[in-house]
């Protein structure tokens, strides 16, 4: 089981980023899936999560209207389309999956499994 997070960079503030979350090893569709953050000398904090049916989708008040979550079962992936980027989204961005399948274990960093490698996202001009 491998989750592998890709698409961060270096953006200027206003910009956009898409984040991509790909799974090896198990079927995404059948997770819930969240991503995460963190930023140095800060808590990891929930940015968004997304059950097996997109009936339930959850964003953090501090991204909520600029940030927006998918998943393309077909290609076994979760994205997270990052708009009207702000310098304090600077952090490692982390997807994650529960280990129980067709469970939503909601937002708290605790209650996920599986963690791929995170990718930096540095937004600056």
């Amino acid at each position: 089981v491998q989750l592998v997070e890709s698409g961060g960079g270096l953006v200027q503030p206003g910009g956009s980023l898409r984040l991509s979350c790909a799974a090896s090893g198990f079927t995404l569709g059948y997770y819930a899936i969240g991503w995460f953050r963190q930023a140095p000398g800060k808590e990891r904090e929930g940015i968004s999560c997304i059950d097996t049916t997109d009936a339930e989708i959850w964003y953090a008040d501090s991204v909520k209207g600029r940030f927006t979550i998918s998943r393309d079962d077909a290609k076994n992936a979760v994205f997270l389309q990052m708009d009207t980027l702000k310098p304090e989204d600077t952090a490692v961005y982390y997807c994650a999956a529960p280990y129980t399948a067709l469970w939503y274990p909601g937002t708290h960093w605790n209650n996920y499994d599986y963690w791929g490698q995170g990718t930096q996202v540095t937004v600056s001009s």
